[in-house]
């Protein structure tokens, strides 16, 4: 190889090295390629180092922290519970995210993958530029994976800085604020307004739409409403959000609700009102790739562009902004290019909210299957008759299938309530396979378990319910 105004060659080269870029990496790799993964800033990329994994940190300090507060039902006191914040935080970034990024680039290293550090750019659609501070190299590759992730949406009168928050801010605050503002609740606004009224800070959530998390079922989303109001955190809906003015030593929130100006003044406000695809400073127009007018990347059922050469997966190409989507459409992708005959089938996709309750669905609502055609129907179990959930004083919830009335194959799921983001994984299975409610039924489930309500349910559906 030689450098300087000499391109060195790849055979396959992924850009970003987040959990849809490292993972296509390490699949091209297994697959027999050599690989190449450039990475600007984080290895693990948004999901591990500033997304999913610390949040669910500070999610489940949030719980310890409850927990210490207040057991008295299960006969425990406790006295002189302190929080200490720093602590908190160090061991989310230390022992947490670090262990884990730090693992990721213990997998690249062991798959032969080789880690170049800078942006990169494309010449065209076998060439590209990677530039960082120290030098500029040009690369020629026979296939390329783009997996760039995306980035918070910055709203007129919101602009990041000071007291004005992204969840990247807000994830890494140095003190729980007394008072916290969250424009947008969806599911970062409402795990992370969960997670710090846990720790003791007093919220207000503001969001658009005419309920919180407007992706799930309504009677999923009354356990988490019912959650925060117990909570005490304040919940406007069909709000929209005008200004925020720093006073310096606090932030006033203005908005709207139906047409009645309103404010609302806090330590800090955390804009969480959607995310914005990584495509616009890479070049793929002059490359030839084809872009949608929201700067998602068109591809096929393989996850290949327009140009064969180059491929796009996660939050780059059209549908739902997922660590777990990318995975998936990441070792598609590295093995269309290793000629295997295989395509992205998103029907047992799952979405999951980690809440208080925890919220999680997969395939179809009935509502979706009804207008597809299909004659389903939705049955639904309490998690108040699960024998598990009740020695855990968590009964609130359900677990939900959909299954067609002629033959009661499952073609959807949802579970609300304690266990929901594990539980759903068996439903997602059921629907990958095929499997109908008897399926379900006649598998033997643990005792006690959460996960027996998921066979409870399929013998509802079955018309022969046990606990009911």
């Amino acid at each position: 190889m030689v450098v300087g105004d000499f391109a060195l060659e790849l055979d396959t080269v992924v850009i970003g090295a987040g959990p849809g870029g490292y993972v296509a990496a390490i699949r091209a790799a297994q697959m027999g390629q050599k690989v190449a993964i450039i990475e600007r800033e984080y290895i693990g990329g948004v999901c591990l180092n500033v997304g999913c994994i610390p949040s669910k940190a500070l999610i489940s300090a949030g719980h310890k922290y409850q927990e210490a507060l207040d057991s008295e039902i299960f006969g425990v006191s406790t006295k002189g519970v302190e929080l200490d914040f720093a602590k908190t935080q160090d061991w989310k970034d230390n022992q947490v995210v670090s262990k884990l990024t730090s693992g990721v680039e213990f997998l690249l290293k062991k798959n032969k993958v080789e880690v170049i550090r800078g942006e990169a750019f494309f010449v065209d659609e076998h060439t590209l530029r990677v530039i960082n501070d120290e030098s500029a190299q040009t690369y020629e590759f026979n296939n390329a994976i783009v997996a760039t992730g995306s980035r918070p949406i910055e709203i007129p009168g919101f602009k990041f800085a000071g007291r004005v928050l992204d969840s990247t801010g807000g994830l890494n605050l140095k003190e729980v604020p007394k008072k916290l503002i969250i424009i947008g609740g969806g599911v970062i606004g409402a795990e992370l307004g969960g997670a710090y009224a846990n720790l003791g800070a007093e919220v207000t959530i503001l969001e658009g739409s005419p309920q919180i998390l407007p992706s799930f079922e309504k009677d999923m989303v009354k356990l988490v409403e019912k959650s925060f109001e117990d909570k005490g955190i304040t919940v406007v809906t069909k709000a929209m959000a005008k200004e925020a003015v720093d006073n310096g030593d606090s932030v006033t929130v203005k908005y709207e609700v139906d047409g009645k100006a309103q404010e609302v003044t806090g330590d800090y406000v955390m804009v969480n009102v959607g995310r914005r695809p990584n495509t616009d400073e890479l070049g793929l127009e002059v490359a030839g790739v084809e872009m949608t007018d929201r700067g998602l990347v068109k591809v096929d059922k393989q996850g290949r562009t327009n140009v064969s050469s180059i491929f796009a997966i996660g939050d780059i190409t059209p549908g739902a902004a997922l660590a777990h989507k990318a995975s998936y459409e990441a070792k598609i992708a590295a093995e269309a290019i290793a000629g295997k005959p295989v395509e992205i089938d998103y029907r047992a996709m799952p979405a999951v909210a980690f809440t208080d309750p925890e919220l999680a669905t997969v395939g179809l609502t009935e509502k979706e299957a009804k207008e597809q055609g299909l004659d389903a129907k939705g049955y639904k179990f309490a998690l108040g008759g699960n024998g598990r959930a009740i020695s855990l004083n968590q009964m609130e919830g359900f677990v939900r299938l959909v299954t067609t009335k002629e033959d009661n194959v499952i073609v959807g799921a949802q579970v609300a309530g304690a266990g929901a983001s594990d539980m759903i994984a068996e439903l997602g299975l059921a629907i990958e396979a095929g499997m109908n409610a008897e399926d379900i039924a006649l598998t033997i489930h643990s005792h006690p378990s959460l996960a027996e309500a998921v066979m409870d349910t399929a013998e509802l559906a079955l018309g022969m319910p046990i606990h009911m």
